[in-house]
């Protein structure tokens, strides 16, 4: 947005100086090897927007200057964008569209996703998880992981969302998820990431990368060959985030309660996640398994193949 108001003083931010980068934004264009590029959704623009609305705020109700007047004296409305007719939908995925999609992913992306469909975790969650935040439970013969509540993610946004620690239960998916990673790094739980200059491990910084983007478009084709009809749209560009839906989904179609669910999917709902006693623990795990009753397939069998190297 800098290069658009960079240079202009906050008492000219308003609607008419954000119009061009809002323009320039939604508008299509060409990439480098002369395929379109879509613009980007009214949701995007309108997350940058309310950047600029929060620091028009702090200019009018926080910030002074030296004779402790504030740096604006009137906040200008900020008009954003009609989200709701260019909102996306949630796709959660059908088992026979997970399995076409996951046969399509390469081995790291394939066990992130199995963990991620199967627990619930937020992008971020997955791909900077850490073995020091997993914590045994000897009475049930397993572990959870709680995920600190400062943890950033990304960025600041994209870490823990309620400000809360998040507890992430696994079932038994996810637990061989987590089994099959087991001495592949000390550190990090899913070691994918570029070696830093030490050589180390590093984590990748998202699932949603160009190995995730053609994944799809073939798993898109391999459904219109299997079912002789198109893939729905939701589908052919299935999200990472439509993995959590799908968990949460399942967990309603096996009858699991909204307390639950809640607990499960790590949304606020007033309870302090790292005061669980095992018997609760056990139970949201059991609640967890539950949603092996929802495969329309009949019992699966998953094998997991550990990395080469």
């Amino acid at each position: 947005m800098d290069p658009y108001i960079g240079d202009q003083p906050l008492t000219h931010v308003d609607d008419e100086t954000l119009a061009p980068y809002i323009r320039d934004r939604l508008k299509s264009s060409r990439t480098s090897d002369g395929k379109l590029k879509p613009g980007v959704s009214h949701r995007t623009v309108n997350i940058a927007l309310e950047r600029v609305i929060r620091i028009l705020n702090l200019g009018a109700r926080k910030w002074r200057d030296e004779q402790k007047r504030p740096w604006l004296d009137v906040v200008p409305m900020i008009t954003k964008l009609e989200e709701k007719k260019t909102r996306r939908l949630p796709h959660p995925m059908s088992w026979e569209e997970q399995s076409i999609l996951f046969a399509e992913l390469p081995d790291h992306l394939r066990r992130m996703a199995l963990y991620k469909v199967n627990s619930g975790s937020r992008e971020q969650e997955i791909v900077k998880l850490r073995w020091d935040w997993e914590i045994p439970i000897p009475e049930l013969n397993t572990s959870v992981f709680l995920i600190p509540a400062d943890f950033g993610g990304r960025h600041e946004s994209s870490g823990v969302k309620n400000g809360d620690e998040r507890l992430v239960v696994l079932n038994n998916v996810a637990r061989s998820v987590i089994e099959g990673q087991l001495g592949l790094d000390p550190v990090w739980v899913f070691p994918y990431g570029q070696p830093d200059q030490n050589g180390k491990a590093t984590p990748v910084h998202r699932m949603n990368d160009s190995a995730w983007k053609k994944a799809r478009v073939r798993a898109a084709k391999k459904f219109q060959e299997r079912f002789l009809r198109p893939a729905p749209a939701g589908f052919a560009s299935i999200r990472v985030h439509d993995l959590k839906h799908t968990f949460g989904r399942r967990l309603r179609a096996a009858g699991v309660t909204e307390e639950d669910r809640k607990a499960l999917l790590g949304h606020k709902n007033g309870s302090i996640t790292s005061h669980y006693s095992a018997a609760e623990l056990g139970k949201l795990i059991d609640e967890a398994n539950r949603i092996s009753a929802t495969d329309s397939r009949g019992p699966a069998l998953t094998i997991l193949r550990r990395m080469a190297g």
